[in-house]
């Protein structure tokens, strides 16, 4: 029986390919980089002022020092752009044969013939394939890269892009915002309701590399939408950099559900951001698993600005040895009757360290609003480590809330139970391990995503029986 998190059975998505590229920029960070990468994507002038002003941005920002220790993290030694030897395809065929096998064995195109409106799939630096449903383009919808965004939709790319996220938020949507590259972006029309998913795979090849794919997407008036987001990377001994960056706008009476399964590699250094600014009457759901990199920097961010406004967020992190992941939600209650729930689970193991980390804040004038937060932790082991801080930041008294953190270990008792029922040890640990981690992977769209369910069972069943 495997009994570590390290002994998982992660041969798919450690699947490793020559690292050959078209071009790699050299390591490190500049403005000769900064504008080499512009040049080499045919930035318009805007975007490249953009970068070039984020750079200065992330030059006069500090490190943060209230999380995981980053100082492993030299950015001298990371490449922040890697063109593969593909361009954009819109047929799976037309995919270089290494690439295409290897988002076929993560189970992309077979997930997109059985359930999927839309997929993007990037490779390194580059989206190297994109699709989307004739039916789905007939109603106004536009799901694409974010390169051809810039270039085909710049208006409505320059009225969104680093607005949810600015730029001065923090060092590494700093950095994101000077070298982003590839992403998805979507637009959903008012009152249009897509019924099954879009969903776009970030694939992270090239050792000694950073991805920072940008992801913006408008869901207008009263539309709806189910986005799933998926990321992996090969295990190298050498240190890896995600810093992405999420921007979503869900406009009036509009729904977003947004998906996520993060499963990078035990070496890469997982800081991204996510934000979104809700409107009235509409509503955003999280769903997060954090599983994989050997720190993770990852909280979530709704805004409600319009009145009824909702949010719910749904996430699990999983830690195993050497993994550090300092995860959570934030929520800001700027309007009436606004509500929020917070359901977060985290397991630790091996001397892993989880941390929810989290802010609740409720504005003056969001009266009569509602936050429910429940965040548990289950620790394996006795050298594990599991930590609550969060932040609630309440200004007004007209308000529904409520905070609740439950921290411990397995029950012998539960054990002693199921063993009494003819369970091994081992099985008796992983059925409780499974039912901890239900309602939160109850809510993840394993029946259509084969990658996904191959997460799941290999980090919440391999684990531990």
């Amino acid at each position: 029986m495997r009994t570590k998190v390290e002994d998982i059975n992660r041969n798919i998505y450690d699947i490793k390919n020559k690292d050959n590229y078209e071009f790699k920029i050299k390591k490190g960070l500049s403005k000769e980089i900064v504008e080499e990468i512009s040049k080499q994507k045919n930035d318009p002038d805007w975007m490249r002022e953009i970068r070039l002003k984020a750079l200065e941005t992330y030059e006069k920002l500090d490190l943060p020092t209230w999380g995981p220790d980053l100082s492993e993290l030299k950015m001298d030694n990371i490449a922040t752009y890697v063109k593969p030897k593909s361009d954009l395809n819109s047929s799976w065929d037309d995919v270089p044969e290494d690439i295409k096998n290897t988002f076929d064995k993560l189970g992309i195109p077979e997930a997109e013939k059985k359930s999927l409106a839309g997929v993007g799939a990037q490779y390194d630096s580059e989206v190297v394939y994109h699709s989307i449903k004739e039916d789905l383009l007939k109603k106004g919808v536009i799901y694409t890269d974010m390169e051809t965004a810039v270039k085909q939709y710049p208006e409505i790319v320059k009225e969104h892009f680093m607005k949810c996220v600015p730029i001065n938020d923090h060092k590494f949507v700093a950095l994101h915002a000077a070298v982003w590259s590839g992403g998805s972006f979507v637009y959903v029309p008012k009152g249009v309701k897509l019924d099954i998913p879009l969903q776009s795979y970030f694939r992270l090849n090239s050792p000694e590399s950073g991805q920072f794919e940008h992801t913006l997407i408008i869901v207008d008036e009263g539309a709806s939408l189910h986005f799933i987001e998926g990321c992996s990377a090969p295990k190298y001994n050498k240190v890896n950099l995600h810093a992405g960056c999420v921007e979503l706008y869900v406009k009036d009476g509009a729904y977003l559900r947004y998906s996520t399964i993060e499963n990078w590699s035990k070496n890469m250094m997982n800081l991204n951001t996510k934000k979104a600014i809700v409107g009235k009457n509409a509503q955003i759901d999280w769903v997060t698993g954090s599983f994989g990199s050997r720190v993770s920097m990852l909280y979530p961010m709704s805004i409600l600005n319009g009145e009824n406004a909702k949010t719910e967020y749904t996430g699990i992190t999983f830690a195993g040895k050497g993994q550090n992941l300092d995860t959570g939600f934030k929520v800001i209650h700027n309007a009436k009757n606004t509500s929020s729930l917070v359901n977060s689970k985290s397991i630790s193991k091996g001397g892993g360290s989880c941390t929810y980390r989290a802010l609740v804040r409720v504005s003056e004038n969001a009266k009569n609003s509602k936050c429910s937060v429940s965040c548990e932790s289950l620790m394996l082991d006795d050298i594990s480590r599991s930590d609550t801080i969060p932040v609630n930041d309440i200004r007004t008294d007209e308000v529904t809330f409520s905070h609740e953190a439950k921290i411990g270990k397995i029950s012998d008792k539960e054990i002693f139970y199921l063993m009494s029922r003819g369970l091994s040890e081992e099985d008796a640990k992983a059925m409780i391990v499974r039912g901890f981690a239900y309602p939160i992977s109850k809510e993840l769209p394993v029946e259509y995503a084969v990658e996904m369910n191959n997460l799941i069972n290999l980090e919440l069943e391999g684990s531990i029986g």
